[in-house]
């Protein structure tokens, strides 16, 4: 029998949120190793693979072999979702890649990207613009997580389709730090929080000291918006600085 797959952080954060039972198509499958422990775990009865590049997917297959799982996980080369059809699977997986890659993913295909029932997307850049790009597509977002893995954060969200719940009144908040990680006072988002503001602070302190240029000038007053942006957050999160 095949030994079980361990997951990295951030990637065993994303497999924890996946519903039981559903079909899942993984966008960026990368070598593999998420579709495997999904169906290792009995989460997903069975996981479309797909990737853009030959050479990770060449690799997910060998894995996928080595677990005696071929059955189960279909491999397909993929930009996006542009081989991917409409019901093979209820539960999107996207992952691994920056926020705006993954909006131009979503926006390509938006009948196939709406025929999912659950999204469970980890941008890592672009945090505040891709959710605004969910939230005026008409997505709400479900849950969300937070997880540290080495010295980045990781968020994820969980997206489905339509408005749901109560309409935030800040949305530069709720978009920059995530409308649900801000109402469940995530203990990962406060670390980050918490950093940033330290960061941002010692930063504008040394360019106001240095009495540098204009454009020091200007970056001091970013800097000032940003840590009055950071410490509401912190206010929202039961936070004195």
């Amino acid at each position: 029998m095949a030994e079980n797959i361990t997951l990295s952080a951030r990637m065993q954060a994303v497999a924890d949120m996946v519903k039981i039972g559903n079909r899942v198509c993984d966008v960026g499958c990368d070598h593999g190793y998420v579709s495997i422990y999904l169906v290792q775990r009995g989460i997903a009865p069975g996981v479309l693979a797909m990737d853009i590049n030959k050479g990770p997917l060449q690799r997910a297959e060998i894995h996928v072999a080595q677990a005696d799982l071929s059955e189960y996980i279909t491999l397909r080369i993929s930009d996006g979702l542009d081989k991917y059809q409409s019901g093979e699977a209820q539960t999107l997986i996207c992952a691994g890649m920056g926020g705006r890659l993954m909006q131009k993913i979503l926006e390509k295909e938006p009948e196939k990207t709406k025929s999912f029932a659950q999204m469970l997307l980890q941008p890592q850049s672009e945090l505040l613009s891709f959710r605004r790009f969910l939230r005026e597509t008409g997505y709400s977002i479900k849950r969300e997580n937070m997880v540290l893995e080495g010295d980045k954060f990781y968020p994820i969200i969980e997206a489905v389709p339509g408005m749901q719940g109560r309409i935030e009144k800040d949305y530069e908040l709720s978009d920059r730090f995530g409308p649900k990680l801000l109402a469940d006072r995530h203990p990962v988002l406060i670390n980050y929080l918490q950093r940033e503001w330290k960061n941002s602070l010692k930063l504008k302190e040394v360019l106001k000291a240095s009495k540098g240029s204009r454009r020091a000038e200007k970056r001091c007053m970013e800097l000032e918006k940003e840590l009055v942006l950071l410490e509401k957050a912190l206010k929202i999160c039961g936070c004195d600085l």
